[in-house]
């Protein structure tokens, strides 16, 4: 079955092969419309989707559609917010519908198929999406990976670049010069900074102290619903909150008046270390300053002068890589053909033999097998507690959203997979009375609960008698997002950041 890669996994997507598709590349850095010029094509076609890469993302061009007058449904692995007589749809890329015709496609952030967790749901989507046009926006990193596949293909395509609708300058100067001192940072900072760290409590400390200052703070980051994100990015852009601090969260497509850029640390932790920015993340982040119609120039900077050279360097190195394979997830029937060929029943041991067999070869390859850590640690999971499991069963289960190397997380996991095993139905997460109160000491106790109802929704989808209370999602999301919000704005802070914790050694 595995001898073809590339024609073996074409097969899943026969009514995209059929239909002539034609493909236009809008690529370019962030703030040059691309996104924008696709989207006004999508509104004014008879039918169409937007495959987005949140869920907020998803949800915002859905309300933008929906406020043109354009019927639009609503998909994520958590929701289904059905429009009657609708012919548009936005949808997290991972909902690609490949039986779906439409007239029109909009892939976002396509430099995302070189994400080592998600990359393969961007090239489903460019093998895969039955649009009879489709546009691909995004940076220009990953384009002759892309062109290569659709030569393979026989599809033709264009390739516009685009340039940014404001310049983004680099500061003369770090905000703190030799090394870090808030008294210099609380002088530095104006109306329309966005402060970017790299962690949960480097966030939420800084936002701390900045209110301490005395200015207003807007706080994003990844373990945010989307809901609280969105009214996070509402503050901010209405005034409301004078200085943004945020995760590398705002990278992906939020539309913030951001006037500054400021890098808290150039550093972020990849699952296994510390690394620095690569040049495509930083001119994510750096490039969301100075929007287009609010100012005339963006600005970009770092706290100190020996990170400066990187900020500089990043930003002015080509981008662009060389070809690569792009990376193609297995489908449930495919992981059942495997076990059968190797044979075996355990799924972490397909996951492994896919990894050892294609690891060594993609460089010859068009497409290739993703086959990531944290997938063979939930396989692991799977077959340790369920292990009479179907493959279909185990496979859908190792698709399941949830931030495994978290313990809590993780506990919740199993607790899922034994139900579904035994399918013994099981109830929504239990809301805790402090939800109703005004403290904000609960706040990380709020967010993995909204983890735990992210995966039961989900689940909800694919075991609906497993995990029967979808009903009582909505209220039970609403309650969380609002405590939420409301701690976020009387966060205390959890002590030194930890920048400040490393240099507090040297001190």
């Amino acid at each position: 079955m595995f001898a073809n890669e590339f024609q073996q996994y074409l097969s899943h997507f026969t009514l995209a092969r059929q239909m002539g598709r034609q493909h236009h590349f809008y690529v370019g850095p962030t703030n040059s419309g691309k996104t924008y010029q696709a989207l006004e094509t999508l509104r004014q076609a008879a039918s169409g989707v937007y495959l987005a890469p949140l869920r907020l993302l998803a949800m915002e061009v859905r309300d933008r559609l929906m406020q043109a007058g354009i019927p639009c449904n609503l998909v994520t692995g958590e929701e289904r917010v059905m429009v009657p007589g609708a012919k548009h749809t936005a949808s997290t890329i991972e909902m690609l519908r490949p039986d779906m015709a439409v007239e029109v496609a909009v892939i976002d952030e396509i430099q995302m198929l070189m994400d080592p967790d998600r990359g393969s749901a961007w090239t489903a989507a460019l093998v895969g999406v039955p649009a009879k046009q489709v546009f691909i926006c995004g940076a220009n990193s990953v384009t002759e990976s892309c062109t290569r596949v659709l030569d393979a293909l026989g599809e033709s395509y264009t390739l516009t670049h685009l340039q940014r609708m404001t310049p983004l300058l680099i500061e003369d100067h770090s905000i703190c010069g030799a090394r870090y001192h808030a008294a210099k940072l609380h002088k530095a900072l104006q109306p329309g900074d966005a402060i970017i760290a790299f962690s949960r409590k480097d966030v939420l400390t800084l936002a701390a102290r900045i209110r301490q200052w005395g200015l207003s703070v807007a706080t994003i980051y990844g373990a945010l619903s989307p809901e609280v994100r969105r009214g996070e990015s509402a503050r901010f852009a209405s005034g409301e909150a004078q200085i943004l601090v945020a995760t590398d969260a705002i990278g992906m497509g939020l539309n913030l008046p951001i006037r500054r850029v400021i890098f808290a640390n150039i550093h972020k932790f990849d699952g296994v270390a510390p690394r620095p920015l690569n040049a495509t993340e930083m001119r994510q982040i750096a490039g969301r300053a100075g929007r287009h119609g609010l100012y005339d120039t963006g600005y970009v900077t770092v706290l100190e002068d020996d990170e400066q050279w990187h900020l500089q360097a990043m930003l002015q190195v080509d981008d662009t890589v060389p070809p690569f394979a792009l990376p193609i997830a297995l489908g449930g029937g495919d992981i059942e053909t495997l076990s059968q060929q190797i044979p075996t029943w355990r799924l972490a041991e397909c996951v492994e033999y896919l990894h050892n067999q294609y690891a060594r070869q993609h460089d010859q390859q068009h497409l290739q097998w993703q086959v990531t850590a944290l997938q063979y640690q939930q396989a692991l999971l799977i077959d340790e507690i369920a292990p009479t499991l179907s493959m279909r069963d185990k496979y859908r289960l190792m698709c399941a959203p949830l931030a495994i190397q978290v313990p809590i997380a993780r506990d919740y996991f199993m607790q899922c997979i034994t139900a579904v095993a035994t399918q013994q139905p099981r109830s929504l997460p239990n809301m805790p009375d402090w939800l109703n109160g005004q403290q904000a000491q609960y706040l990380e106790q709020a967010e993995l609960i909204c983890q735990h109802l992210s995966l039961y929704s989900w689940l909800s989808y694919q075991y609906p008698q497993v995990f029967p209370d979808r009903t009582l999602i909505d209220d039970a999301r609403k309650k969380l997002n609002a405590y939420i919000s409301r701690a976020l704005r009387v966060q205390a802070g959890y002590g030194k950041t930890q920048r400040e914790a490393e240099l507090a050694q040297y001190r």
